[in-house]
Formats: structure tokens, sequence, C-alpha cells
């Protein structure tokens, strides 16, 4: 759902702050062009300067799986450093570009809450279209979650088997669990934890 801000200039004038400190943000459901937006941002910062680090500041229920993909690849193929932070909420897909950031940089604050789950798929069409939608979602849900498990250093087994219901996570249980690697409670920690 797409909101229009009370002050677009303020709104504005605050995005082109946080982008001047390297600071990109997903807020809200991630969905195909709030993914290519953000892949832009992260280019452009690199191109920038690629020895500075960017940071992702996520708050989202989740959203596009190919955006998801996309952003994670993209900050694997950055030449600088993504540190992540989960504010109030990093579901689903915001729980994986969570994990997806520098390990020893991805951060949340304490009353963030993570959310592990495999995701869903409306499937239409004949029975023949619905089994090979299935299949690659199956493969999609397997791919996503090796990487989960990857990243968390978590052995994929347990992953597969806690992502078959909603499963949240306090930030402390997600730091635990190996979504993130500190939680903090001053803005001026990101990046001095590491």
């Amino acid at each position: 759902m797409t909101t229009t801000p009370l002050h677009p200039s303020l709104d504005s004038r605050i995005q082109d702050e946080l982008f001047f400190r390297r600071i990109v943000v997903l807020d809200g459901e991630l969905d195909d062009s709030g993914g290519t937006r953000l892949i832009s941002q992260l280019w452009v910062l690199a191109q920038q300067d690629s020895r500075k680090d960017v940071q992702l500041w996520i708050s989202s229920p989740g959203g596009s799986v190919p955006a998801m993909m996309a952003i994670a690849d993209t900050m694997d193929a950055l030449p600088c450093r993504v540190s992540t932070l989960a504010m109030g909420m990093a579901a689903s897909a915001g729980q994986f570009l969570l994990t997806a950031g520098e390990p020893g940089l991805r951060y949340a604050l304490p009353h963030s809450r993570v959310l592990l789950h495999q995701g869903s798929a409306g499937f239409g069409g004949s029975a023949a279209d619905i089994e090979l939608q299935a299949e690659d979602l199956r493969a999609l849900i397997d791919e996503v979650m090796r990487i989960t498990a990857t990243r968390t250093g978590q052995p994929f087994e347990r992953v597969f088997e806690d992502a078959k219901r909603d499963r949240w996570f306090s930030a402390e249980a997600a730091r635990e669990y190996g979504f993130l690697d500190h939680v903090v409670s001053d803005f001026g920690q990101i990046g001095a934890a590491a």
C-alpha cells in the first residue's frame, strides 16, 4: 500500500539527507519497483565511493521474492559493504535482506521483530500450470532456505523446519539464531559494533 506523504517536500528532504549519509530504506511492502529503486540507490552509492559502507534500514512485512533476490544479489556484487538494520519489523523478504547484510554488520533495534517463514504464492491456471508453478515454488523455497542456513550458520534442516510455520523472533532471539550480529540501542553503535 502506498501512501501520499503529508509534506512531500519534507519527505523528499529526509530521503535526500539519508541518501547523502549513505543510508537507503526499505519501508513497507517490497514490490518490484521498490526493489529496482533500492538496487539503483545501492549501485549509485557504491559508484560514488566503493570504500565506504552503505546502510540498508529495513522496516518491512516482506513482499516480492524476485525483488528480494535481486537486491541480495546486488548487495553481494557491490565493491562496498552493506550493513543492515531491522527497525520495527523485518519479516519474510525483510528478514532475508537483513540476513544478507555484511557479516558482523547486521543490526536490529531492541524492539524489532524478525519473521522467518517459507512465504506463499497464489496459483492459477490449468492443473498442469499449477503443478509447474508448485515445482518452481518448491525449488525457490529450497534456495532461499539454503541461503538463509548459510548466512545464519544454522543447519538447512533446522531452517527448513523452523520456516514451515510463521516463526517470530525478538531482536535478541534473532541475534542468537544468526539473522543478525548486534542488537543496538543507539544509532552511533551501528558500524562501531563490528
